[in-house]
């Protein structure tokens, strides 16, 4: 896990992080914080055991601490934040020592992470999809009557 912690302790990733903790000071419900960034790789990496998928552990927590990275683009500039997230995570990835191949898996999983029709694939990017979505306790946020998705897509009981 070198290189994921790497990538916690690069500049330009923390300057991220800070960038979209401002854009989301006044938010009340699912922010886009470290909390989720790890439900997510914890629960992928679940998924991956349980599926027998196969793939390393730092493949999944690389794409899971960078799925939405690009989230203060979004609400700055209305850039969709998988767009943003793919745009500027490939130069961190480089930074932290990942081979163009493990780049371009981790890149196709950001920008698929909110593509329904990856839902079941048993790859890197069917495993961020499930895991981002299952990550929301809908059922126990105080917020989630302001929400604005959609009563079917949110989580009303723990599935995994």
């Amino acid at each position: 896990m070198e290189r994921v912690n790497k990538i916690l302790e690069n500049k330009t990733y923390r300057s991220y992080l800070r960038e979209i903790e401002e854009c989301e000071r006044t938010r009340v419900f699912c922010r886009h914080n470290m909390a989720h960034f790890l439900d997510v790789a914890r629960i992928a990496q679940l998924l991956n055991l349980e599926e027998a998928v196969g793939l390393s552990k730092e493949m999944i927590y690389a794409a899971a601490l960078l799925h939405d990275i690009g989230r203060h683009l979004q609400y700055r500039e209305g850039t969709p934040h998988e767009q943003a997230s793919a745009l500027l995570a490939p130069q961190i990835l480089k930074e932290c020592g990942f081979t163009e191949s493990e780049s371009a898996e981790i890149l196709e999983a950001i920008r698929q992470h909110r593509n329904a029709g990856i839902r079941e694939e048993r790859n890197l990017s069917g495993l961020i999809y499930r895991a981002d979505k299952l990550s929301r306790s809908c059922f126990a946020c105080p917020a989630e009557p302001q929400c604005d998705w959609k009563n079917e897509k949110k989580n009303w009981r723990i599935i995994l």
